[in-house]
């Protein structure tokens, strides 16, 4: 049985591991690591998605253990991954017609755009959840392939209820403390897979419309699941002229 459990949030790889060794190959020389040590490993999967140890210190943080670090596009750029993939929602008005978009960097290079799951009676958060159940999805097919990839989101809300608030809500009968969990199904659905994947697949949160070009693209893509009102997730078939693309109307 080992003696500690290590936690690590942001590294090379991230989630739960049984001995100093991996750890330590995941996140020396790791540009803003942040991992911490438990003694049970109840303790460390209550922790993962919870309050996260400052940068390089494997101490935790004081306070808001609820707040997620925000990556930007030179940090985005500089990710030690092999597939990144940024997704959006949007909702025109809200509630009111939704859709998700995705776009996918190889090598740091888009690659692929997708776009769809239009709703006529959306919001923005469940058009944010299905971006994100699809960027996932498409992770685990990567991961398969024997890629690395991580997994971005503008939304907090998504990224909250998927990697922290979801593992206090199941240990609760999937029941909070003040009244309904909001978007239920989707969220246990989305929870449930990136239980499987959570440790090889960074979730990371990006700020919109700051620079950060994937994000940028996958909001396009999500203004076109609206004004196309495709149900399903297509591949966008035109050619990626990417400052085209840019140039049509954000989200």
């Amino acid at each position: 049985m080992a003696s500690k459990f290590y936690v690590v949030w942001a590294g090379r790889e991230t989630g739960i591991f049984t001995d100093w060794a991996t750890c330590k190959k995941n996140v020396d020389g790791f540009n803003g690591a942040r991992y911490k040590s438990f003694a049970t490993r109840e303790e460390a999967e209550a922790a993962f998605g919870g309050a996260k140890p400052t940068a390089g210190t494997g101490r935790a943080a004081a306070a808001g253990g609820a707040k997620i670090k925000t990556y930007n596009a030179a940090e985005v750029n500089a990710l030690p991954v092999d597939v990144k993939i940024f997704t959006d929602g949007g909702c025109e008005p809200n509630p009111g017609q939704a859709g998700s978009g995705l776009a996918v960097y190889r090598d740091n290079k888009a690659a692929e755009l997708w776009y769809g799951l239009y709703n006529p009676m959306g919001t923005n958060n469940t058009a944010e959840l299905n971006a994100l159940h699809q960027g996932l999805l498409l992770a685990k097919d990567e991961i398969a392939k024997g890629k690395t990839a991580a997994v971005f989101s503008d939304s907090q809300y998504s990224i909250q209820c998927v990697i922290q608030w979801a593992i206090g809500w199941e240990k609760a009968g999937w029941k909070k403390k003040g009244g309904e969990i909001k978007n239920l199904e989707l969220i246990k659905e989305i929870y449930s897979l990136h239980q499987t994947l959570k440790d090889k697949v960074q979730v990371l949160h990006v700020n919109g419309h700051v620079g950060v070009q994937g994000n940028e693209l996958a909001d396009r893509m999500s203004i076109l699941a609206i004004q196309s009102r495709e149900t399903e997730f297509a591949l966008y078939r035109e050619p990626l002229d990417i400052a085209a693309i840019l140039a049509t109307r954000t989200g």
